[in-house]
């Protein structure tokens, strides 16, 4: 293979560009792993959070366009990322460019699950929040002690939150593009809610489960990064 494919990575709620940094602590041979940034967070710490999911998909569009222009990328996005990741894809589409030769998505159910609209976390108190993050996993106990970093963050995972909890989905025409989904076999996720990503794909998707909770990712790295390169590898041969 002449030139790595760019991952292109959509971060969980509360997170930011520097969030699968411990994901894709190895070099692949395969893939450079790159991750945008939605507002208010990070590199963007100054910049107004935003709930509306449309625009985070156009701010989304319009970071990638510098990539787009080069070709050659797949998309990852866990949970929150997951749904982005998806909603980018149909942009993408709308824009009539180039599509990813890929898209890999942990941890979230399909985009129609009826679930969506019935989780409402971003609206509890904060006592009541803090404890479902808590039971989410992926929050270090020195940030979990920390409460200047808590109050820091809070509005942050609430606002993300609220953009998952709050989309409403819009059926669009499947995808032309193969689909890899990795959940964790203890996340509060349905089974049938899972399989609800075939709907958003002409390929068969490739579902597989995998040891622990909502941030399993971080407990098989090396499965994650493995399994994305055979993919990638794989797609390339069939062009």
């Amino acid at each position: 293979m002449s030139e790595k494919i760019n991952l292109v990575c959509l971060p969980f709620a509360g997170g930011n560009k520097y969030s699968y940094r411990p994901l894709f602590t190895e070099s692949s041979t395969v893939f450079n792993a790159t991750t945008l940034e939605y507002p208010g967070r990070g590199t963007r710490i100054f910049e107004e959070l935003t709930s509306d999911i449309d625009k985070l998909v156009n701010d989304l569009f319009n970071q990638l366009k510098q990539i787009l222009s080069k070709g050659n990328y797949a998309l990852y996005g866990h949970s929150l990322g997951g749904l982005l990741t998806y909603l980018l894809a149909v942009k993408i589409r709308e824009n009539k460019a180039e599509l990813p030769k890929h898209i890999f998505i942990t941890g979230a159910s399909g985009p129609s699950a009826p679930s969506r609209l019935t989780k409402k976390f971003h609206l509890y108190p904060q006592k009541e929040f803090i404890n479902e993050i808590v039971i989410l996993g992926g929050m270090p106990d020195e940030i979990l002690q920390d409460n200047a970093m808590l109050e820091f963050l809070e509005p942050i995972l609430r606002n993300d939150f609220k953009v998952s909890e709050t989309y409403v989905h819009k059926a669009a025409e499947a995808l032309n593009i193969p689909f890899t989904v990795i959940t964790g076999i203890d996340e509060d996720l349905t089974a049938e809610e899972v399989l609800l990503w075939q709907k958003e794909s002409i390929p068969t998707v490739d579902f597989m489960q995998l040891e622990g909770d909502h941030f399993f990712i971080m407990q098989h790295k090396d499965f994650i990064i493995n399994a994305i390169s055979e993919k990638l590898i794989k797609q390339l041969e069939t062009f």
